[in-house]
């Protein structure tokens, strides 16, 4: 059995609470007993520098953990600071490779040819074995037409290169500030809730922009036993 936690979207610098909310997630996830983490984008809110010093700091632990740049960030200040901006983990059982979905000055997403070729080369690496692909936006729309709007365009590129890999299970994305499931290209799509924030959805609201921050940050916590994808969606009470 694989373990491992998801979070997304922690936004350093997004709000007053940003890094007490994400250094109150990351404590919290080094009381499990989990092999792997990873970060599924919008590192820093405004891409600044000593954001991302800030996010280095905080986003450390004692287990595989890697992380994706999201609409937020800035690839150059990404990657001096938090790693390449396409990061794999490969654990006994199971890869998961994030990609980079970010375009430069725009809040929808998109893989460039480069980046599904580097997915390519990390699906072929171990073909038998099983593997999730990750990035910052969701493939499908997830019902809320704010998150929706500027989801990840041209999907069928995506979907082409997952049918082409057999071993792929799942599909994991940040994005829209709510813990969600969707299926896309006949996988599971787990979309981890926000930390910084929660996105509500048009049966909660009626804001054009449905953000809250009162919610508290939340995770999604995965289990995989080599066929089954298991995810439970955990708040993070603060203290």
């Amino acid at each position: 059995m694989v373990v491992f936690a998801h979070i997304s979207d922690i936004h350093i610098g997004g709000s007053d609470a940003s890094v007490a909310r994400a250094e109150g997630v990351m404590a919290h996830l080094a009381t499990l007993g989990l092999d792997a983490i990873v970060v599924t984008g919008d590192v820093a809110d405004h891409a600044l520098a000593e954001e991302y010093e800030v996010a280095a700091g905080i986003l450390r632990a004692g287990v595989p953990l890697a992380v994706c740049p999201g609409n937020h960030d800035s690839v150059p200040e990404f990657e001096k600071r938090i790693g390449p901006a396409n990061q794999a983990v490969r654990l006994d059982g199971l890869t998961i490779a994030l990609a980079d979905s970010s375009v430069p000055g725009r809040p929808y997403g998109f893989l460039a040819d480069e980046t599904l070729a580097w997915l390519d080369g990390v699906l072929s690496e171990r073909p038998g074995v099983p593997a999730m692909v990750g990035m910052h936006h969701p493939p499908a729309e997830l019902g809320i037409p704010y998150v929706d709007e500027i989801r990840l365009r041209e999907p069928e590129r995506l979907e082409a290169l997952l049918r082409a890999h057999p071993n792929v299970v799942a599909v994991l994305a940040g994005h829209a500030h709510t813990g969600a499931s969707v299926r896309f290209a006949g996988l599971p799509v787990a979309v981890a809730p926000g930390v910084v924030s929660t996105c509500l959805t048009q049966a909660e609201t009626d804001a054009a922009f449905p953000v809250t921050y009162d919610l508290p940050p939340g995770f999604a916590l995965h289990f995989f036993d080599g066929e089954r994808l298991v995810t439970h969606f955990r708040p993070v009470i603060l203290k």
